[in-house]
């Protein structure tokens, strides 16, 4: 049975650029799935889609038992969505804000008012609650949007890079509201460019790169893929790299990388703790003085890189939508498919 979110074959395209060339998403029912790319990969152009915002050009979308392209009401009464600009009215309070959404959606003004008040204390907006939204700082306005996505309580929930412009202590909030949502049987589908995020939140992770998925796995799977954990070396002085280097690659799983300006060298490894107390006799043993050394998993920049061969950069056409314009370097075979 298809999972709670469900996507086969989804095109898009705006003009000449193909923004989602057949995209496949299945999420089951009470699960986050993280959806990791770089800017213009095709993220918000897929949730939109899901949302009803977008029609595709071809495929087939289920979200919540409901065919998106046939029944899109009863699939906007079926979700929550918050996308990654906050829409809130700037000339309505915040409590009112909240009040509006739930009237919307039908419920009864005593109801709406109850639930914003909840919605408020949970987001930590109480004291700013009846003070226009316009007064609001940017990381205030982001989580009255996201307190307006949940006003229903929507089985399904659409997330487009949330966390975006949220200080550490409401990026940690906002986790622990997604994670009771998630708790209390909802499913998410969540965008977002970071790997810490994905890592936290997340079930499954796919990749997504030119409107493809290229890989799915979970965290730990799609990191195993770049190489697993990787050696951090920084030499005191410039003359010692290439020493280093050669230390490095004894224990390493490929050559070492260097960055001459910072004296930094990093490979691959694996092996864990006791591994790095053995770099870090050869290197004494080799006299070599370091300035920093450290064992580090691989990160988002690792990933994507490796998955995909290229750093993407972000191209906007002329309907305003997001497509990837990446300089290719030497495209690796896709991996997970």
């Amino acid at each position: 049975m298809p999972g709670a979110i469900y996507a086969e074959g989804l095109v898009k395209t705006f003009g000449d650029v193909r923004a989602l060339d057949g995209v496949d998403l299945d999420v089951p029912e009470g699960t986050v799935l993280g959806l990791l790319g770089p800017n213009g990969a095709g993220k918000t152009t897929a949730v939109r889609c899901l949302t009803t915002l977008l029609t595709p050009d071809s495929g087939k979308a289920v979200v919540a038992g409901i065919d998106v392209l046939k029944h899109p009401n009863e699939v906007r009464r079926s979700i929550g969505l918050s996308g990654q600009f906050a829409a809130v009215d700037e000339y309505l309070t915040g409590r009112e804000n909240l009040q509006m959404v739930g009237q919307l959606y039908q419920m009864k003004a005593k109801a709406a008012k109850v639930r914003a008040a909840e919605l408020l204390d949970r987001f930590h907006l109480t004291d700013a609650a009846d003070r226009p939204s316009k007064t609001y700082s940017g990381g205030m306005r982001r989580r009255l949007d996201l307190a307006a996505a949940l006003v229903v309580s929507p089985p399904v929930m659409f997330m487009d890079e949330p966390t975006t412009g949220l200080d550490p202590r409401n990026r940690l909030q906002l986790w622990e509201v997604i994670q009771e949502l998630v708790a209390g049987g909802t499913t998410l589908l969540l965008t977002t460019q970071y790997l810490e995020e994905a890592d936290h939140l997340a079930h499954d992770i796919c990749v997504i790169d030119h409107g493809r998925v290229i890989a799915r796995g979970t965290s730990d799977q799609l990191k195993a893929q770049t190489g697993g954990e990787r050696v951090e070396v920084v030499v005191h002085e410039r003359e010692h790299i290439t020493t280093a280097a050669e230390v490095l690659a004894g224990f390493g799983k490929g050559e070492a990388t260097v960055e001459q300006h910072t004296r930094k060298l990093t490979v691959p490894v694996s092996g864990g703790a006791k591994l790095l107390a053995e770099v870090i006799r050869e290197l004494d043993v080799r006299g070599i003085e370091i300035d920093d050394i450290g064992l580090r998993r691989p990160t988002l920049d690792d990933v994507f890189i490796s998955l995909t061969g290229h750093v993407a950069e972000e191209k906007v056409d002329e309907n305003g939508a997001a497509a990837a314009a990446a300089q290719p370097r030497k495209r690796k075979k896709e991996a997970g498919k």
